[in-house]
């Protein structure tokens, strides 16, 4: 992932570290867990010339202060109103990508006043049985000291393996974040990560703003099932029905397609952000 971006400044609001770039309607990205703000870079360059961008670190991670323990979606909610509220923003559109997609998702749920619209990157939502073990037995080697141990496995999952080689250099990128994030912050928060596909059963009706639920085809942990069911839940609630909630689904993309294949995501990110209604894939 080459090193651009030369008007994202750093900054640092409300206890939240964070990069900004650009101007116009404020645009919140929220990363997952592992990552830092500059995991964004490829949609913080595609769209400062439209948006005022904010990329946060979340809680626990890049220059963040630590989540409590246990950790629960409100602190990192809190997170982005305490950011906001220092910053002066009234409301803002929101991007997260898996971890950080739930807690957007958690708070337009709680403050849909300062929420303009919200897209979903890579969610969970109701993991199946064998899901559930695997993230569980993550939290386990995590627990045991073992956090880094299985960074291949994780890259392979999220990249393929092999990895391309056009993504090798992106992949590498990834694996430095995940080896550099503090173990603590980084433990605390997958704990939760692990337990919070439930969070939002009977809740997704309550979105009162235009949605956005986009994954990858061949995510196995953040599946095209799980986004769909997402958005027709959150199409329950809204006035206008599918057209306030769409899911789209991009053939042959996986966990990190907003790092892998940034043009794809930025168009339908872009199309969502610009005209309401997104069209579905």
């Amino acid at each position: 992932m080459a090193e651009r971006m030369p008007t994202a400044s750093p900054g640092r609001a409300g206890g939240t570290s964070y990069l900004r770039a650009g101007a116009g309607s404020p645009l919140i990205l929220v990363h997952g867990v592992g990552m830092n703000a500059a995991f964004w870079r490829p949609q913080i360059e595609a769209f400062a010339a439209s948006h005022d961008v904010i990329a946060l670190d979340m809680l626990g991670h890049g220059g963040s202060p630590l989540p409590p323990d246990p950790a629960r979606l409100e602190d990192y909610s809190d997170q982005i109103l305490a950011l906001m509220d220092a910053l002066g923003l009234e409301s803002a559109a929101f991007v997260g990508h898996s971890m950080g997609a739930l807690v957007v998702l958690d708070f337009a749920l709680r403050h849909p006043g300062r929420t303009k619209r919200v897209a979903a990157l890579n969610a969970v939502y109701s993991r199946n049985p064998s899901q559930r073990a695997a993230v569980r037995e993550r939290v386990a080697r995590l627990e045991g000291g073992e956090g880094g141990a299985d960074n291949a496995a994780t890259l392979a999952r999220w990249f393929g393996e092999p990895i391309p080689q056009p993504l090798r250099e992106t992949a590498a990128w990834v694996d430095t974040a995940l080896s550099s994030v503090n173990p603590v912050g980084y433990a605390r928060t997958y704990r939760l990560f692990a337990e919070a596909d439930e969070a939002f059963a009977g809740r997704l009706s309550s979105l009162s703003m235009p949605a956005l639920f986009l994954t990858g085809e061949l995510d196995p942990n953040s599946t095209p099932d799980m986004s769909r069911t997402m958005a027709a839940q959150a199409a329950q609630g809204s006035v206008q029905g599918s057209a306030q909630s769409r899911a789209v689904v991009l053939p042959g993309e996986r966990h990190m397609m907003s790092l892998a294949s940034p043009e794809r995501v930025n168009a339908v990110l872009q199309d969502f952000l610009s005209t309401g209604p997104v069209r579905p894939a």
